[in-house]
């Protein structure tokens, strides 16, 4: 069964009194465990994709799946608890919080999971907190602020904090825009050693060839329509 499955996915965009379709009847399946990109130039469609696949956003029409999910039925608190316990997110700008330090800033989706019902007592919060900095090699950076690190460093930290909840999905968007070439594809490889340790399923937005080199199925979006049917490695 397929992680994701969208069927027909339309959104449309109310601006004044028109109507802008952003999305345009696409289908698309991805199984779980893998690495894939969505391409394309800017007003393609590629964020609206995410923010729907995130449940940030609903489809105007057809259907968009996750984990046998139909994103369209969740309301506002329902969408939260299945984005919060399912799907983490690493944005091109980090997105730390910058009075927080490295442990709290991972530490944090665990607190709002806890706050919608899913229990993470302290104990297993800090063990889980500390094994993911370990994984991306950060631990020994726990007690910095965002403002006392690299910018790779902050997207590694921006890594374990979408990890941290162990879910299924996680969401890249434009995840090695504001780094250099080294750091994106050190970035790029702690991402597939993670989807390797813990089965998950990575989907990113992209223009950046080295994510397209890397991905195993990229699709290309331009003008809310794909372009493939899915491009596999």
């Amino acid at each position: 069964m397929s992680l994701v499955t969208a069927t027909r996915l339309t959104k449309t965009y109310r601006v004044g009194d028109i109507d802008v379709p952003a999305i345009k009847g696409i289908d698309f399946a991805i199984e779980a465990s893998s690495f894939v990109a969505f391409v394309g130039p800017s007003g393609s469609g590629k964020s609206t994709l995410l923010n729907m696949l995130g449940c940030l956003d609903h489809p105007s029409g057809g259907t968009l799946k996750v984990l046998d999910t139909d994103i369209a039925t969740l309301d506002r608190r329902a969408a939260a608890r299945f984005r919060g316990e399912h799907i983490g997110f690493v944005f091109q700008d980090f997105n730390l919080i910058p009075v927080l330090t490295v442990f709290e800033n991972v530490e944090y989706p665990l607190r709002m999971v806890q706050l919608s019902g899913n229990k993470w007592p302290a104990a297993k919060r800090k063990e889980q907190v500390l094994r993911m900095l370990d994984a991306v090699g950060m631990a020994d950076q726990a007690d910095k602020r965002p403002d006392q690190i690299s910018g790779g460093q902050k997207q590694r930290v921006a890594v374990a904090r979408a990890l941290v909840s162990q879910p299924k999905l996680v969401l890249a968007d434009e995840p090695t825009a504001n780094l250099d070439h080294d750091t994106a594809y050190r970035i790029l490889e702690l991402m597939k050693k993670m989807r390797d340790e813990f089965g998950t399923t990575f989907i990113f937005s992209t223009h950046d060839p080295k994510i397209m080199g890397e991905a195993e199925t990229t699709f290309t979006l331009e003008d809310g329509r794909l372009q493939n049917g899915g491009s596999h490695v």
